[in-house]
């Protein structure tokens, strides 16, 4: 549940649940985020409607990681990023393979992944990397 989204809560509020401050905002004091695929314990509170954006890329986008909130509630974007980029600074698509750049990527997406875990992250943790470069 993203704190700046008085939206959630509202909508939330308007269906009966309550959003508490507990590690963090948390429906019903159990779960971290409004939308979500499963709990139907807790419907109508939480809602499997998808919530999607679409961005235009450009030249300078890099890559793109794709992650659960169990990464990024230990990790920072800024970290991710960083982490990602150092697996594929030295990749350059004219002198190495698709298997290398396969490797890399998913090398990149399991050290975050370990990372994670090393930082205790209380949820589950699920990460791929899409190299945009290539």
């Amino acid at each position: 549940m993203q704190s700046d989204r008085p939206d959630e809560l509202e909508r939330i509020k308007l269906s009966g649940g309550r959003v508490i401050e507990w590690n963090g905002q948390r429906v019903l004091d159990v779960l971290a985020t409004s939308r979500s695929i499963g709990d139907r314990q807790l419907k109508p509170y939480i809602i499997p409607k998808p919530e999607v954006a679409v961005n235009k890329r450009d030249d300078a986008d890099e890559f793109m990681i794709l992650a659960s909130d169990g990464l990024w509630d230990v990790i920072s974007n800024n970290l991710a990023c960083n982490i990602v980029r150092k697996f594929l600074d030295t990749w350059s698509c004219r002198r190495r393979s698709l298997k290398e750049n396969h490797k890399r990527t998913t090398n990149a997406a399991v050290l975050l992944a370990e990372l994670a875990i090393s930082r205790c992250s209380l949820d589950n943790i699920s990460v791929i990397v899409v190299n945009l470069k290539h």
